[in-house]
Parts: structure tokens; sequence; C-alpha cells
């Protein structure tokens, strides 16, 4: 008995002694958690120093999002037999020269998405077809005459890169002011711009002068990088040659540069309405009355894509 109360004790000594270690564990590493954190936010302050910096500022993200599915003899379907697959690729890039007293922004974006339906037994194209199709590349110089405003020009082209290259394609081309009131968000305002259109055979398409606003935010959060682009055209001719594009991207990095991403753009232009709505009626087995931009349904046109990010 003597010998079982010795060995408890013995037990017990060594539990507690055990728990003592880890307390004084925890103590120990309590202020090294405090200098870590400290160590942090002084790397963060000369980050940022070093950020605001004159030179080439550059970067980009993208986000790549796809689903395949396939049912074979799935009877509750009306074409038990099929397959089906979805793809989409968007990438976000900029490299901007910033001077003291001047600066030269430069950005890209491209969006390409994919989707097919194969179902066995019905004839007709099984390959993939287009599901977006955007290209965005412009570039915007400016000449400081205070801390937050330029004189600038810009220049932004726009088209699709898959289908029907340059038909339509949108260039931009003007001169006035630019807001930066901070490193993250840029503020176009060009009374004096010419809307070219690019476009082949008979269309509706039409250049036109007016004024262009564009206002770009680009901000990395710690794991989260964001970009919001709103470009706006008003045509002095006619509201009818107006348009406007604003397309937001978020990526979330959860592991080595890998993580997750949602981008969404939406787009108004009457000019593209009236052609399409042109194009399905003249392939309507009886046509009806040839649309006009009175009478054209100019709705909000819009993408989004999901699915895996990566920032470069």
């Amino acid at each position: 008995m003597k010998k079982l109360t010795t060995l408890l004790m013995i037990v017990f000594l060594g539990f507690a002694s055990t728990a003592q270690t880890k307390e004084e564990l925890k103590e120990e590493q309590a202020p090294k958690k405090a200098q870590i954190a400290k160590l942090q936010g002084e790397v963060k302050a000369i980050q940022a120093k070093i950020d605001a910096l004159p030179g080439w500022r550059k970067g980009a993200f993208g986000t790549v999002g796809g689903s395949l599915s396939g049912f074979n003899n799935w009877y509750s379907r009306s074409a038990p037999t099929a397959s089906a697959g979805n793809i989409g690729i968007t990438v976000n890039g900029f490299a901007n020269l910033i001077e003291k007293d001047f600066f030269w922004r430069n950005a890209a974006t491209v969006n390409l998405g994919w989707v097919k339906l194969d179902e066995k037994g019905v004839s007709g194209d099984e390959g993939f077809d287009t599901a977006t199709d955007v290209f965005t590349i412009s570039s915007l110089y400016g000449r400081r005459i205070s801390k937050t405003w330029a004189l600038s020009a810009l220049a932004e082209y726009r088209t699709t890169i898959i289908d029907n290259f340059n038909d339509p394609g949108y260039l931009d081309f003007g001169a006035g002011a630019t807001w930066t009131p901070t490193d993250n968000l840029v503020v176009v305002i060009h009374p004096g711009n010419y809307n070219f259109v690019f476009s082949s055979g008979e269309t509706v398409f039409e250049s036109s002068l007016g004024a262009k606003i564009v206002a770009d935010y680009t901000k990395k959060y710690n794991k989260l990088s964001v970009k919001s682009n709103l470009s706006v055209f008003q045509s002095y001719k006619s509201s009818d040659f107006s348009n406007w594009t604003w397309t937001n991207s978020f990526g979330y990095t959860i592991w080595k540069g890998i993580g997750v991403g949602f981008e969404l753009g939406l787009r108004k232009n009457k000019q593209e309405a009236l052609s399409n709505a042109i194009d399905v009626n003249a392939a309507l087995p009886v046509p009806g009355a040839t649309p006009t931009f009175d009478s054209v349904d100019n709705k909000l046109q819009s993408y989004y894509l999901f699915g895996m990010n990566y920032a470069f």
C-alpha cells in the first residue's frame, strides 16, 4: 500500500510539474509575441515609405474558374447522357511610374470565358463557345500642378480578342485633369475626348466627341487585393453614342499566392444593344420592323466569375 501511495505521489508531482512548465512557457511566449507584433508594425511602416518613393510600381493578380459535369443514362434529364464544361480566366495588371513632377499609369484587364454543352444524340456544335470576352488597356500621363491635381492625357482601348477582334473596338483619346487624393484612387476628368469606334461593314456604330470620366481604385489589404474601375464616355453628339463600363475584381490569398477570386462586370452601351437587336431580327424566320435607337431596349450587360485566384 505504501509503495502504491508513493507511486501515485510521483505521478501527481509529474503532472503538476508538467502543468507548471506549460504555464511558464506561456509566460515566456507572451512577450515574444508582443515583440513580433511590434516588428511587423515597423516592417509595414518601412514598406509604406518604400512604396511612397518615386519609381516603377508593378503588380498583377488573376482568377481562374471552371467546372466540369457529366451525365450517363441519367433518366430524369430530357437528355440522359450529356457533358458540360465552363472555364473562365481573368487577369488584372498594372505598371505605374510615379515621380515627383509627373506620373505615367498603365493598366490592362483580360477576361475570357468558354462554355460547352454536349448532349449525346443531339446534333449540333459540340465545341466550346465564347461566353465572356473582354480586353481593356489604358495609359494615363499626368503633369502635376499640385500635390493632388495634374494636367493629363489618356488613351484607352476596349475590344474583344476571341470573337470579332476590333469589331467593334473603342479607342478613347483625350485631355483634361486628373485628381489623385491618395496613391490608390485616380479620378480622370477629360472634357475634351474623342471616342473612335471601329467596325466593319454597314453598322450602327459611330465615333463622336464627348467627355471622359474614369475612376480607378486599386488597393491591397493584407491578403485581400481589390481593383475597381469605372469608365464613362458622354457623347456631345447624342446620348445614343454614350457608354459606361464598371469592373470590380477581388482576390484573397490563402496560401503562397493562391486563394479565391471574384470578378463582376457591368456595362451599358446603346450602340451594342442596337447592333445585337438588328442581328437577332435578321436571323428570325420572318423578320419584323428593323430596330432603331428609339425602339431598342438598352438592357444592363453583366458578367461574373468566381474561382481560384493567384496573386503575382
